[in-house]
């Protein structure tokens, strides 16, 4: 098949779990024989790195892994970025020849109308539902519900990541969906070296937090907890923000003074897997969630896990952690007391990475996805 992604920022990246999903997709289908086309958006990010030091023609306009990349231009204003960017990729992708263009998340979602109107087969994967999350404003938030609704109504068929989201668009839309999970890779453990180089750090002495500094991710109920606990451990915070420069201000505020508090901002490769490798505690606590993929590969460490009681992180983390309720500082603080001074086994280790493999494995879930394309 000739297969088209519209909806991520740019791979490769990982600037958030979308684009994350793509490469693995992409890079599988490809794999197998089929003919991938990305269209990347243009931005400030490639892999992590500054777009001030990289050729972005190098990144953009070429194959890599086997995918063909396509650049679309667009404002970077949060307000044009996205919907400059789905019409721009939607025009180009109409006359590519594709047997199957892939919307990912609500806003790329707004032009899924026009392939349809062309005969071409449209899937839309929900990723979250985008408009509930606290950066974005009225106009926005309305866009995003306009792109939710198009992928009700045009969308050949729907996947959605969360059974949460399932019954959401069951009770709202009375329009069925099909529930497939994001996948993780077993990683390699990495023992402390760059992370002592850089930040001090020994291993299982630190509390991490990994994600997008957004409001929707929670990280002010988190500082303000471990604030009150008089944990030992120091507390890292990785991850970059994405247009929330205020929120992002307010954090650097709580955060003024705590020496024991570290902020690394975005973070990959071999420091990434060391940051997961060794530590004591990873907290995820967001108000919303698509499919936490940042947990997934905290899970996939075999880490000892606190997240919010919302359904999207207790469906991925099952029985393998612990939780507390959304927003309540004290609970949080309790159980960040709780978990600190509690290690887990080895065996206890094992017993969680064996689960997330056989959960969450990329290849199935990429047949799946073909099955989708493919009707069967």
């Amino acid at each position: 098949m000739r297969i088209a992604m519209i909806g991520h920022k740019r791979i490769p990246s990982r600037e958030g779990g979308v684009e994350i999903v793509v490469e693995e997709l992409s890079v599988r289908m490809t794999q197998i024989g089929h003919q991938v086309t990305v269209f990347n958006r243009a931005g400030h990010h490639i892999a992590g790195k500054d777009v001030k030091n990289i050729n972005l023609e190098d990144c953009y306009n070429h194959l890599y892994k086997g995918i063909r990349l396509i650049k679309i231009p667009t404002f970077q204003t949060k307000e044009l970025n996205a919907i400059v960017y789905a019409i721009l990729a939607s025009i180009r992708a109409v006359f590519g020849k594709y047997d199957v263009i892939h919307y990912h998340a609500e806003g790329s979602c707004s032009m899924i109308w026009l392939p349809k109107l062309f005969g071409i087969k449209t899937i839309a994967t929900i990723h979250g539902l985008d408009w509930q999350r606290a950066k974005w404003g009225g106009f926005a938030t309305r866009f995003l519900l306009f792109g939710e609704k198009m992928a009700v109504r045009y969308a050949s068929e729907i996947i959605v990541l969360s059974k949460n989201v399932q019954e959401y668009f069951r009770d709202t839309y009375q329009r069925e969906t099909i529930y497939i999970p994001n996948g993780i890779q077993i990683p390699i453990q990495r023992e402390v070296n760059l992370i002592k180089q850089k930040y001090g750090l020994q291993g299982n002495d630190y509390i991490l937090f990994l994600a997008r500094i957004v409001p929707e991710k929670g990280l002010h109920y988190l500082i303000e907890a471990y604030r009150q606990s008089g944990i030992q451990a120091k507390l890292v915070i990785a991850g970059g923000s994405s247009h929330t420069e205020g929120y992002m201000e307010q954090i650097t505020k709580m955060i003024k003074d705590n020496e024991n508090i570290i902020m690394t901002g975005f973070v990959q490769g071999i420091e990434l897997e060391e940051l997961f490798s060794n530590c004591l505690l990873y907290v995820l606590p967001s108000d919303v969630e698509g499919m936490p993929l940042s947990l997934l590969e905290a899970l996939s460490y075999g880490k000892n896990c606190l997240v919010s009681d919302i359904p999207e992180n207790l469906e991925v983390m099952g029985e393998y952690g612990s939780s507390f309720h959304k927003g309540d500082i004290t609970d949080l603080r309790q159980k960040l007391v709780q978990l600190c001074n509690k290690k887990l086994t080895t065996n206890r280790e094992f017993e969680i990475i064996d689960a997330i493999k056989e959960r969450f494995n990329w290849d199935r879930i990429t047949n799946d996805t073909l099955k989708v394309y493919s009707g069967k």
